[in-house]
C-alpha cells in the first residue's frame, strides 16, 4: 500500500464534490487537492439546470469554467388550463462538460477516477485496489465526504423518478425556449393505474437537438425504464420528432423529503472529523430536489474557510446542514400537502396553481429563499386540495426512505454503465 499526503481530499466527484474542488483550487492554488471518484468520469451521468436568479456573481464566476447552455428568452410551463412564458434566464449543463471543465481546471494528478474509497476518517482516505491502481492511503489535513444521498429510516418522503433522452433530429424542432413542465400529458403512473404527478421536461440544445425527460412524483421509487422510454417515444411522435437519433440517456430517482429526524440521520452518516457536503449532508431542496444553488454556495463557503482544520470544517458543515434543514421546513410542509392531501391523479392541480403566481415568487421558491409573504401567498387563496385533507397532511410524516438496494438503483447503474 502506498501513502501520500495532501491538504484536502474530497470523496465523491459529483456536482458538490467537483465544485468544491474547483472553488478550493481557485481560492488556494497552493493547496494539494485530491478529488476521488469511483466512476470513470467526474459528474456521473446527469444534467443540471438552474435559474440565473439562483446564483450570485461569485456563483456565476465559478460556473464559468464549464460549457453550458442558457436561454435568455426564459422558459415555458404547460398545464391543462393554461400555458405561460416566464422571463428568467434559464441555464443547463451536461455531465460530460462538467467532467471536461474539472479535468481542465484542476492540476494534473488532482483527480483520481475509477477508485473506490473503502474507508474515511479524520486523517485521510483508504482506496481499494482496482485496475487503475493498487490499494492506497491518502492522508490529509481535511476530508470532505461528497458521496451520494444515503436513504435512511430516519428520513421520510416520496420520490421523484425520471428518465431523459437527448436526441438529434434531421429537421429543426422549432422549440425556442425550455419547457420545464409540460403537465398536459397523461397523469397515470407508468407501472399501473395509480395516479402520480407527471410532466415532461424539454430543453432545445440546438436547432436539431433536444433533450426530453419524463418525470413524475410518486409514492414509491420504482423506475420502469421500458415504460418511461415508451412514454418518451409517444411524446416525440406527438411532436413530430419520431425520426430522432438518440445521443444520450440518463435516469434517476431522487428523494422528496416530507419530514424525519435530521439529527438522527446526521448521527447515522457522520464520520468523526469528516465534513459532509452534497446530498448526503442533506443539502438539497426537499420538494424539487434542486441542488445547483446550494452546491455552489457550499463550494464558495468551503473556499472561504479553507484554513480550518478537518475537525473544525466538519463542525462548520454539520451546523450548516442543521440550519439548512431548519430553513427548508416550509418546503417539507408543501411536500406533505402534495403527497398526503392531494389524490395522486389530482397533484397536477397543485403545480398548476403554483405556476400562476408571480414570477419572482417562483424563482425564490426554487432557490429555497421564499419570503414570509411568498410562503403565505402559496398557501392562501383557492386551495387545490380539500381543507380537511390539508390539515391532516400537516401532521403526517410519510413512509421512511429506507436503505435498500432496489430495482431503481440497478436500473440507473445499468444506464450509467451503458453510456460510460
Amino acid at each position: 500500500m502506498t501513502d501520500s499526503q495532501v491538504d484536502c481530499v474530497i470523496v465523491g466527484g459529483g456536482l458538490a464534490g467537483g465544485l468544491i474542488a474547483l472553488a478550493l483550487q481557485r481560492a488556494r492554488p497552493e493547496f494539494r487537492i485530491r478529488l476521488i471518484e469511483a466512476g470513470r468520469r467526474v459528474g456521473g451521468n446527469h444534467r443540471w439546470s438552474w435559474f440565473d436568479s439562483d446564483l450570485s456573481d461569485e456563483g456565476r464566476a465559478l460556473l464559468s469554467a464549464f460549457r453550458q447552455t442558457d436561454w435568455q428568452s426564459g422558459y415555458e410551463v404547460r398545464f391543462p388550463k393554461y400555458r405561460r412564458n416566464l422571463k428568467t434566464t434559464y441555464g443547463s449543463m451536461a455531465s460530460p462538460d462538467f467532467h471536461e471543465g474539472i479535468m481542465r481546471e484542476l492540476p494534473k494528478g488532482s483527480v483520481i477516477l475509477g477508485r473506490k474509497a473503502v474507508g474515511l476518517d479524520a486523517r485521510g482516505v483508504d482506496l481499494g485496489s482496482s485496475q487503475y491502481g493498487p490499494a492506497e492511503r491518502i492522508t490529509a489535513r481535511s476530508v470532505i465526504d461528497c458521496r451520494s444521498f444515503k436513504p435512511s429510516s430516519h428520513l421520510n418522503g416520496g420520490w421523484q423518478v425520471f428518465l431523459g433522452r437527448h436526441i438529434r433530429l434531421d429537421k429543426p424542432h422549432k422549440v425556442v425556449r425550455p419547457v420545464i413542465m409540460d403537465a398536459t400529458v397523461d397523469q397515470l403512473a407508468p407501472h399501473g393505474n395509480d395516479g402520480s404527478y407527471r410532466f415532461v421536461y424539454v430543453l432545445p440544445l440546438g436547432a436539431h437537438e433536444v433533450f426530453i425527460e419524463d418525470t413524475y412524483y410518486a409514492d414509491d421509487p420504482l423506475l420502469d425504464r421500458g415504460a418511461l422510454s415508451g412514454r418518451i417515444d409517444q411524446y416525440t411522435r406527438a411532436q413530430g420528432w419520431q425520426d430522432g437519433l438518440p445521443v444520450h440517456h440518463e435516469a434517476g430517482v431522487l428523494p422528496v423529503l416530507t419530514g424525519g429526524n435530521f439529527s438522527a440521520y446526521q448521527d447515522e452518516v457522520r464520520i468523526p472529523g469528516v465534513a459532509i457536503a452534497g446530498a448526503r449532508g442533506g443539502f438539497t431542496h426537499p420538494l424539487t430536489s434542486y441542488t445547483m444553488c446550494v452546491a455552489v454556495e457550499n463550494a464558495l463557503a468551503i473556499a472561504q474557510e479553507a484554513d480550518l482544520s478537518g475537525g473544525q470544517l466538519a463542525a462548520f458543515f454539520d451546523a450548516r446542514a442543521r440550519r439548512h434543514w431548519k430553513n427548508t421546513g416550509y418546503y417539507r410542509l408543501l411536500a406533505r400537502l402534495l403527497f398526503f392531501a392531494a389524490k395522486p391523479e389530482m397533484r397536477v392541480k397543485v403545480f398548476q396553481r403554483f405556476y400562476s403566481l408571480r414570477e419572482g415568487l417562483i424563482e425564490r421558491f426554487y432557490a429555497a429563499r421564499s419570503t414570509v409573504f411568498d410562503k403565505a401567498r402559496v398557501l392562501c387563496g383557492e386551495p387545490p386540495v380539500a381543507i380537511h385533507s390539508a390539515f391532516m397532511a400537516m401532521f403526517k410524516s410519510g413512509p421512511a426512505l429506507k436503505s435498500e438496494k432496489s430495482d431503481t438503483a440497478r436500473a440507473q447503474a445499468a444506464i450509467d454503465d451503458e453510456l460510460l
